[in-house]
């Protein structure tokens, strides 16, 4: 137990001895007699009470090593040595505490201690609190003659409770597990806590002058027991990261050049194992077959929790050794080893210690970004062998592809920089040598395959779940770190620069299929919003056609969430625009049958007209480029296989008739085709969609905003000019006129008003001129009149009976264009009969004639659309009441007329003529009646009125009803036979004419 004996005789021989008291700086004092000593020395020996002659408890044993410690210094190495006992018994019968404290439970129900418990268990934490003060008096008084004493007492100490007690209870973790685990029991024994903090003060005592004699303590014990004692080295590297963060490192880096990387053992520096012994405090593991482990695993679990608060300091030494081994040169073989195994040292570290890469990722690019550290590393390398950087390049693909945080991205950038072949257009000072951009270039290569093993293997082996839950799957942090740059990885790759595309193009599909099916959707989106080229949309196709096995509904979702981001504002419009016109093209190749990704483009068309709802609303939008564009895909994309439902049909048309009207005016004719094709689409979907179309596309066109585009003027124009200058008052009269004659008035009646000006202020002012030219007038009009009938032609109809092979009209698409005609021109005359009422009538109705006249007026295009009602018998009797007002404004402007020849009223020579000839086209009048009004240039005003009463004549005995018309299959149409009528040839109704 006692490492040397005193015996009486020697001590009392040497008397010199007394004299190390002062030199030592004993704090205690001298025995009054020499027979006292010797009684002291004799009981700390024998351990029995050399006055009462019993044997001395552990804890008096203690106190009388300690007393004799204070009095004679030299005394202190059988002192210490004896107190290791003292601090083993205390650490036993702590861990025994906790044992049965597991077992049994609650304070008050436990049982009490076993007999075979320490007996001084429990009171010798006194005596350990006295061993404390003692030793810290001698430290404060000598630091330099007692610190490095203690400190390799107190460090060695706690490596041997740490290696003996590891494993030997249930309390006790083992040490591959946790270190804080293992730093709250043992920081929890009062006998541990005691030794760490005695430690703790000689290091602070001597951090200043020299620690090198406590550091060197620390790291002999941290070899001979780890890693059981790795817990220590933790611990009083938080206290002080400089000196523990350096030391650490550089001893782990001297075991790595010792065992040539594999750790083969926990030694010291290539020393053989000590010899097992009978000691207390055994140096061999404490648990059998358990094998031992390399220094630099004691290396990452000190740093590892460290690094968690001295970071910055950790990744400071890293880079200071890495660029210490890359200043040294190459070194060839005969270099330092220690320099030449720094790097493969980093790597294992790095390898090992997820929590080191993650300190010194961030910096690592900033790091390797100069091309000279990148030749430095290149000669660096060259000395070793081809197994030994194939294994470095097999390191560096796995930590690349441990890689998290804001760094992932950054490396990837870096690698796939430096691995880009070298190219005229370079900055100066880039250069890059051939060697390292080979090496970066094989690094990628390796670092994809190696991504797609971890990818498609991730969910474990076929067997692994089969007697439980599944294994959850195995996270990449590299993919993980990407997720956020799904983006910026799209825009690099539509670059298109050499191998740079093909290598992240084959990432976005790792990472899609990793991340599925968020990654997958957002890719595809990016790539069809940002491709501007076939060649770059191409890259889209050939993302879908590797996911679209694994990742089903990928299109779908993909345009879902593009749609959602442009209604959400979040995609720029350019984008957006991209976006539609991308998608149409891909519709586009797979109707076309050219050459194209036609099963994408299949794909693309399903996923459209599933998105009719909300691609709608496009055609609206305040951006020409974007609705043009949606305009486009509209117009070529199919719709659902089931009828589209109503609600979804008139959004659509509502849109595209805006957008037709929008486009006319922005763009013209030619602006007009997607929109016109669309229409025309819509219309032949179902009756209710031809329908709705022909009517938006007539109100539009009559409606005030739009008439101007077809020569036509603005509604009410002069009235609001009349009304802003009269006042309120006269506002307030033509409001309460309107509302009054929204009545249908008597004959005579007190509200018969003609509002032709305002008492007091003359007649109204004439029309504003037409702003548009006559060509572009024309060329609007075709334009409305061409969609109007490719919207009523005969689903399957190519030509009629006209020689020119003009298609067939459709007679109710027609009969929907007359009403709604009759329903923009004259609400109130709207589902009138269609009798031609007597002469006298018209006198019932003079302003409502006179309103239908002055509306043909102001829309030329109302005549134009009569001619193509026309075109297909009989719709043009819907339109009687138009007709008849018309007819009946013109014989009272001919009847009031004054002038000699009809020459003076240009429009209504004009009015009349068009008048009679579309009633003639739509079968209304008989041949020759409907070709009198070739000589109406040629009469007097009075003369036209007769002819016209003639008219009247006819059509009050020969009525426009569509039941006079009858179906002829020879040509296709409905006629109508005027021999077969009484007199319908014209009879005594072309006497004025002759």
């Amino acid at each position: 137990m006692v490492a040397w004996s005193w015996g009486w005789g020697g001590f009392t021989a040497n008397w010199g001895s007394w004299c190390v008291l002062e030199t030592l700086g004993s704090p205690g004092g001298i025995w009054s007699s020499a027979q006292e000593l010797a009684q002291e020395i004799k009981a700390f020996l024998t351990g029995v009470d050399p006055v009462l002659g019993h044997q001395l408890s552990a804890r008096d044993h203690a106190r009388c090593g300690l007393l004799l410690l204070r009095s004679l210094p030299p005394a202190r190495a059988a002192v210490l040595d004896h107190l290791r006992s003292v601090f083993d018994d205390s650490v036993r019968a702590h861990l025994a505490t906790l044992d049965d404290s597991a077992v049994a439970g609650p304070q008050h129900l436990r049982a009490p201690l076993p007999s075979h418990a320490p007996a001084g268990g429990p009171g010798l934490e006194d005596v350990v609190q006295e061993v404390q003060q003692v030793l810290s008096e001698f430290i404060r008084a000598n630091p330099k003659a007692w610190a490095p004493v203690v400190s390799a007492w107190s460090i060695d100490l706690m490596g041997q409770l740490s290696s003996k007690y590891s494993g030997r209870h249930q309390r006790v973790p083992h040490a591959a597990g946790s270190l804080n685990e293992l730093l709250q029991l043992w920081m929890g024994c009062r006998a541990t806590r005691t030794l760490m903090d005695i430690y703790v003060q000689c290091l602070s005592a001597l951090i200043g002058s020299c620690p090198d004699a406590c550091v060197d303590a620390l790291l002999d014990t941290s070899v001979q027991h780890s890693p059981h004692f790795d817990w220590v080295v933790a611990h009083i590297g938080s206290s002080f990261p400089g000196t523990i963060i350096s030391r650490v490192l550089s001893c782990g880096l001297k075991d790595f050049c010792v065992h040539g990387g594999a750790g083969g053992g926990s030694g010291g520096a290539g020393g053989p194992p000590p010899t097992p012994s009978a000691d207390v405090f055994p140096s061999t593991p404490a648990v059998p077959g358990e094998k031992r482990v390399p220094k630099i695993a004691s290396v990452v679990g000190i740093l590892g929790h460290l690094a968690s608060r001295h970071g910055d300091s950790i990744r400071r030494e890293l880079l200071r050794m890495f660029h210490e081994s890359l200043a040294a040169g190459s070194g060839g073989r005969g270099g330092d080893p220690s320099l030449q195994a720094t790097v493969p040292f980093l790597l294992q570290l790095a390898v090992m210690s997820p929590a080191l890469l993650g300190t010194v990722s961030g910096e690592l690019v900033d790091c390797l970004k100069p091309p000279s550290v990148l030749s430095q590393l290149q000669q660096h390398l060259q000395v070793f062998g081809r197994e030994e950087l194939d294994n470095m390049l097999s390191l560096a693909v796995h930590l690349v592809s441990q890689a998290s945080g804001a760094g992932a991205y950054r490396l990837l950038q870096f690698l796939v920089d430096t691995a880009m072949p070298a190219s005229v257009i370079t900055p100066p000072g880039l250069a890059v040598p051939d060697a390292v951009r080979e090496a970066c270039d094989r690094l990628i290569q390796l670092l994809l395959l190696h991504l797609q093993k971890l990818v498609h293997n991730r969910g474990g082996s076929p067997g692994d779940g089969v007697l439980g839950p599944p294994p959850p799957p195995r996270l990449v942090p590299f993919l993980d770190a990407l997720r956020s740059h799904v983006g910026e990885l799209c825009g690099e790759t539509l670059r298109l620069e050499r191998k740079r595309f093909l290598w992240q193009h084959q990432l976005l599909g790792l990472l899609s299929v990793y991340t599925r099916p968020s990654c997958g959707p957002e890719a595809l989106g990016h790539l069809l919003s940002r491709a501007r080229t076939p060649e770059e949309l191409s890259l889209a196709t050939q993302l879908y056609a590797g996911l679209a096995v694994s990742l089903s509904g990928l299109l779908p979702l993909a345009l879902c969430s593009c749609l959602a981001r442009v209604h959400a504002g979040t995609l720029l419009p350019p984008f957006t625009t991209r976006l539609l016109r991308n998608l149409a093209l891909l519709v586009g190749w797979e109707q076309q049958g050219g050459e194209g990704p036609a099963a994408l483009g299949a794909r693309v068309g399903e996923a459209v007209s599933a998105q009719l709802p909300d691609l709608a609303p496009l055609l609206l939008h305040p951006e020409e480029e974007v609705a043009e564009a949606a305009a486009s895909l509209l117009a070529i994309c199919p719709f659902p296989r089931g009828a589209l439902l109503p609600a979804q049909l008139l959004s659509l048309v509502r849109a595209g008739v805006s957008r037709f009207f929008a486009s006319l005016r922005l763009h013209g004719p030619p602006g007009v085709s997607s929109a016109s094709r669309l229409l025309a689409r819509l219309s032949q979907a179902s009756p209710a969609g031809l329908k709705a179309v022909l009517q938006l596309l007539v109100e539009g066109a009559l409606h005030r905003g739009n008439a101007e585009l077809f020569g036509g003027e603005g509604e009410g124009a002069s009235e609001n000019v009349s009304a802003a200058s009269s006042g309120s008052a006269s506002a307030y009269l033509l409001e309460t006129n309107r509302r009054h004659t929204a009545a249908v008035p008597g004959s005579g009646g007190v509200w018969s008003v003609f509002h032709a000006g305002v008492i007091g202020r003359g007649l109204k002012p004439p029309r504003s001129a037409r702003c548009r030219g006559a060509e572009e007038v024309a060329y609007n009009t075709q334009s409305l009149l061409r969609l109007l009938v490719r919207c009523c032609s005969v689903s399957g109809g190519t030509g009629t009976g006209d020689c020119w092979g003009a298609p067939a009209l459709s007679p109710e698409a027609a009969k929907a264009v007359a009403v709604t005609v009759v329903e923009s021109v004259c609400p109130d005359a709207a589902g009138a009969e269609l009798a031609w009422p007597p002469e006298d009538h018209a006198r019932t109705t003079v302003e409502r004639d006179l309103r239908i006249g002055r509306r043909f007026r102001e829309h030329p295009l109302l005549f134009e659309l009569l001619k193509l009602v026309a075109a297909a018998p009989p719709a043009l009797c819907y339109c009687s009441v138009l007709l008849r007002g018309l007819l009946a404004a013109l014989l009272g402007h001919w009847e009031a007329s004054r002038h000699p020849d009809t020459s003076q009223s240009p429009w209504q020579l004009e009015a009349s003529c068009a008048l009679v000839a579309v009633m003639a086209e739509g079968s209304l009048l008989p041949p020759t009646l409907g070709n009198m009004h070739e000589v109406f240039g040629q009469l007097a005003p009075f003369e036209v009125r007769l002819l016209l009463l003639s008219v009247w004549g006819f059509l009050r005995e020969h009525g426009p009803l569509p039941q006079k018309f009858a179906f002829q299959p020879d040509r296709g149409r409905f006629a109508r036979d005027f021999s077969r009528e009484g007199g319908g040839a014209g009879g005594p109704h072309l006497a004025v004419l002759h």
